[in-house]
């Protein structure tokens, strides 16, 4: 008896492992690298999954006795370039795929898998319409062919909707056809008059309107989730201002409610992003909201005690320097570094409105040419009947004698001081870290700008800002 339980499950076991094998084979004309790699997509990184050798009849084949998920995968070559073409692993772990070297979809063919025939077939059939829709714009530009060509581009403008369609929401979608439909986005029908705000606020709709909670691991490796993510963000919000960038992740968080996977999927994405940015302005007020709001209220429980530490002293950091933050007065010696009352100059009791704060460095090379430019900003405006700003110009250096020493080389029309008496660390409460760095207080000393703007950016900086406060009041 134990002979036959024993002979049945090693039978059983046998055929769940000759089911569970998988075998793709990949012709690619022209390839001719002696590796290839088959990798997954996560956010913009690919995570290598299997590697196979050319065989002597210039095939990949990619052969083992486990299950891949389902999902949306990448070839990557010796070089660590991705082919241009994705495949899908979809039902079948079987299959034999011949194309050209970068799996341009019209020269695919496929044996045994009908998820990847209906995708490339699909993709073929897009990338044909495209071409076709190009042709007609260009005689759209010739009165002679104009009207033939607009008819012919509402024709296809039908066609290919009626056809996308049918392929999207036909009869048993695969995989791929399901994340596409998922991650697609409608236009915007010509009622609505304001198409930017309609479009961004029905973004996601369809992302949350479908379940895709069986595909759900293989959504959150599809490059299509990515790009749609990217887009929104880093597209159509790269120069919305930080308010509105912190309503949509809060309109984004809601919806994605409970699912932790997906929050983590967007979050890792998004808070380095704009954590790392020192360029784009709001972006840092974007990445406060974030960590004050999320991390640090416990909603990332992805996040480790030594990630929240270091996120809790950042946030304490540079929440005291964002826009609309009042600026911590400095109290510096000029260079005479005389440690008595007169010799302490403020920044911020000077009669003009504005205080551009100048943290250069004279070692630094890029701060010496911006130094200069701001010093011939200075030198136009001396004889201006309004003088809006000073320069408080902050040396960077705790080598005082060498800083003193530049100051008498070069013309710096500035307030300028420095030393290591100072009665905050203005590193600090104004987040410097780095020469040059610039922030710009307005009449109540409040900060109006903390990125540093090239010198011919200040005086429209401050046009624009004086004429918002005439709009807004």
């Amino acid at each position: 008896m134990k002979k036959i339980i024993g002979l049945t499950v090693w039978m059983v076991c046998s055929l769940w492992a000759s089911a569970q094998a998988y075998d793709f084979t990949f012709r690619l004309d022209g390839m001719d690298d002696s590796v290839l790699y088959i990798a997954r997509h996560h956010r913009d990184q690919l995570l290598m999954m299997d590697s196979t050798h050319r065989n002597p009849k210039g095939d990949y084949r990619f052969s083992g006795k486990r299950s891949w998920p389902r999902g949306i995968y990448a070839l990557v070559r010796q070089d660590g370039k991705k082919v241009v073409g994705d495949f899908t692993i979809d039902g079948s772990q079987r299959f034999t795929l011949k194309a050209d070297a970068k799996l341009s979809p019209a020269s695919v063919s496929v044996k045994g898998c009908q998820a990847n025939s209906r995708m490339f077939s699909y993709m073929a059939t897009i990338d044909e319409a495209k071409q076709q829709m190009e042709s007609i714009r260009q005689r759209l530009k010739d009165p002679s062919t104009k009207a033939q060509a607009e008819a012919e581009e509402t024709e296809l403008i039908d066609r290919m909707h009626e056809f996308e369609q049918n392929t999207l929401f036909g009869n048993s979608p695969t995989l791929f056809f399901r994340v596409v439909a998922a991650c697609r986005e409608d236009e915007v029908p010509d009622s609505v008059q304001n198409k930017a705000y309609h479009f961004r606020t029905h973004f996601w709709d369809h992302l949350f309107d479908t379940d895709w909670s069986d595909i759900h691991d293989a959504m959150l490796h599809s490059p299509n989730l990515y790009s749609k993510l990217n887009y929104f963000f880093f597209g159509m919000l790269y120069r919305a201002n930080s308010d509105t960038i912190c309503r949509e992740i809060d309109r984004l968080a809601a919806r994605i409610g409970d699912d932790t996977a997906l929050l983590r999927y967007v979050f890792d994405h998004l808070e380095p992003r704009y954590f790392r940015s020192t360029k784009n302005i709001g972006w840092d007020a974007v990445w406060c909201h974030m960590a004050s709001e999320y991390y640090l209220k416990g909603r990332c429980p992805w996040a480790t005690e030594g990630t929240l530490h270091n996120m809790r002293y950042n946030y304490n950091r540079i929440r005291q320097s964002l826009i609309g933050a009042h600026g911590q007065e400095l109290l510096m010696l000029d260079t005479t570094q005389i440690d008595s009352p007169e010799h302490w100059i403020s920044s911020h009791r000077f009669p003009t409105r504005y205080v551009i704060l100048w943290f250069w460095d004279p070692d630094c090379h890029h701060c010496q040419e911006q130094s200069a430019e701001l010093a011939t900003l200075v030198d136009s405006l001396r004889n201006a009947p309004d003088r809006r700003f000073t320069v408080y110009a902050v040396g960077y250096e705790s080598d005082v004698p060498k800083w003193k020493k530049y100051l008498r080389e070069h013309h710096m029309p500035f307030v300028n001081v420095g030393g290591p008496n100072v009665n905050v660390d203005y590193q600090e409460v104004y987040n410097v870290h780095g020469a040059p760095t610039m922030i710009i207080l307005n009449e109540r000393r409040d900060i109006i700008m903390n990125k540093t703007l090239p010198v011919k950016s200040i005086i429209p900086f401050l046009d624009n800002y004086e004429k918002q406060r005439t709009t807004n009041h």
